[in-house]
């Protein structure tokens, strides 16, 4: 029988999940409160971008290298450096935020700095913290365990954006980033207390270091399904990037408050939180890799929608069938990362899928404020949608065996 608890019942999993989340919820109140305060300083959409921008280069420039030292060091102690780099980017945010008058130039300088440097830490967190998480459930869970993280990532999603709007309005820019800053240190301290300590790396002649870096990339490329899995999602993160230009949406066409921000931001995650926990319960996908196709497709379409609405709860709405419909695909491609890659690959191969995925956010945020400042906000997302819609019909033809793909717990 199915059992939707299986990868909850190990503690040191439980532990993972709670480090998490609170670094989740932190993160989240950060960026949303970093873009309110960016364009309240600048006024000028392309400033969204280049926040995107300013974590997503060093992200790429170092996401090989935190591989390669992922596959090299205790895991855990990694993902613990990493976050006390976090730490300490949310306490100079707080430093920041009390910048004024003429010395104001100089905060949103140091926003772009501190960026910068938080972008390198999650290019060395993200690889450590996915492959210590890949061993510590069997083989037969990991479907279900994907399911729970994504979960936990979706639920503090959900809560960080609606939660950093109360607080930027309660206790200002600085209250915020110390709240920020307080959940890491709560991160801190669940991730030290987990026990597993991973596989031991596979013996073997060492490497040399070029060749241990691009090891993750080589391996993709005989990888169909999974290269396009990974593609897919890239592309239409990239083209899809709607939420970064909320600011813009909510302070000139849906004329709402931070609180409108903070409710628009939450959506995606509120509807990818409902979509994880009906995943959860549910029986494996019978035909996942369809699924995953229809998915990137409805993303694409919700996001039109949301280009089209006019109304907060309407804007709401798309932008939560949206996310709904991302956390299938993100199930699909994180449970054929776990099944597909040896250990001791995981964290090289978990670099190139951060490459990927995550920093396609920031440089999808670049690309949708670089187009709004060309075309305005309401075209530069309807570009976007309409871009999605073409990649999966694109991804369908050249990556045939990924629409093939039927149980994920069954995949090889």
């Amino acid at each position: 029988m199915h059992d939707p608890w299986a990868a909850l019942r190990h503690r040191d999993y439980r532990r993972f999940l709670t480090t998490h989340f609170a670094t989740t919820l932190g993160v989240q109140i950060q960026d949303v409160i970093v873009a309110w305060q960016m364009y309240l300083d600048t006024h000028d959409p392309l400033s969204l971008g280049l926040v995107g921008l300013a974590e997503a280069l060093p992200n790429i420039l170092t996401s090989l290298l935190g591989g390669h030292v992922a596959d090299r060091m205790d895991r855990r102690k990694l993902a613990l450096i990493a976050t006390w780099v976090l730490l300490g980017c949310a306490l100079v945010l707080a430093v920041l935020a009390g910048f004024h008058g003429q010395a104001s130039h100089w905060r949103v300088v140091g926003v772009y700095g501190v960026v910068a440097v938080s972008g390198v830490a999650r290019a060395f967190l993200q690889p450590a913290r996915t492959a210590l998480a890949a061993s510590m459930v069997p083989r037969a869970m990991q479907p279900n365990a994907i399911t729970w993280r994504s979960t936990t990532w979706q639920l503090g999603a959900v809560i960080g954006p609606a939660l950093g709007g109360l607080l930027n309005a309660a206790v200002g820019f600085r209250g915020s980033y110390l709240a920020d800053a307080a959940l890491i240190v709560v991160a801190l301290f669940a991730l030290a207390a987990i026990e597993y300590r991973g596989a031991p790396v596979a013996p073997g002649p060492s490497e040399p270091i070029l060749r241990s870096l691009t090891t993750g990339i080589r391996y993709l490329r005989g990888q169909q399904v999974l290269l396009g899995a990974m593609t897919l999602d890239l592309f239409s993160v990239l083209f899809g990037g709607a939420v970064a230009l909320l600011p813009i949406f909510v302070a000139d066409i849906l004329h709402t408050g931070v609180w409108g921000l903070g409710l628009l931001r939450a959506a995606p995650a509120a509807g990818a939180l409902a979509m994880s926990v009906y995943l959860a319960w549910r029986p494996p996908m019978q035909h996942a890799g369809r699924s995953l196709l229809i998915a990137v497709a409805a993303f694409g379409a919700f996001t039109i929608g949301f280009g089209l609405a006019r109304t907060v709860w309407l804007s709401f709405a798309c932008l939560a069938v949206s996310g709904a419909a991302d956390m299938v695909s993100v199930v699909v491609r994180s449970t054929l990362m776990q099944l597909l890659v040896p250990n001791h690959l995981m964290g090289r191969v978990a670099s190139v899928n951060s490459i990927f995925i995550g920093s396609s956010n920031e440089i999808g945020s670049f690309e949708s404020g670089l187009t709004a400042r060309l075309l305005g906000a309401v075209p530069a997302v309807l570009l976007g949608g309409g871009l999605t819609l073409a990649v999966v019909g694109g991804t369908a033809i050249w990556a045939p065996k990924l629409g093939r793909v039927r149980r994920l717990d069954e995949v090889r």
